[in-house]
């Protein structure tokens, strides 16, 4: 195994538990601001996966990067559909009429 991939395997485990401590830590009522906020990182992933892919020389990473393309999809459509509920809940609802 090299260093480099020991390095980035190391790097990846403790991004891993660093995400996981910090939204477990966030109240209830903060975490639908954040999804619209995190949209844009998730964006960000996305053209980066479809770099990758485009660059990809192997099976493999091609595989992988189609693999990442779809969860980046997945989270940034996600995103907006939860946004879009919470944004739905604040609106006013037409008065009935007698």
């Amino acid at each position: 195994m090299s260093q480099t991939l020991l390095t980035s395997i190391t790097i990846f485990v403790l991004a891993v538990f660093l995400g996981f401590e910090l939204i477990s830590r966030v109240p209830t009522l903060l975490h639908t601001p954040l999804m619209s906020g995190t949209n844009a990182i998730h964006g960000i992933v996305l053209v980066g996966a479809m770099l990758i892919a485009g660059s990809a020389d192997s099976t493999l990473e091609q595989v992988l990067a189609f693999v990442a393309v779809v969860f980046a999809t997945i989270n940034v459509v996600g995103g907006f559909l939860v946004t879009d509920r919470m944004l739905e809940m604040f609106k006013r609802r037409p008065e009935e009429r007698e």
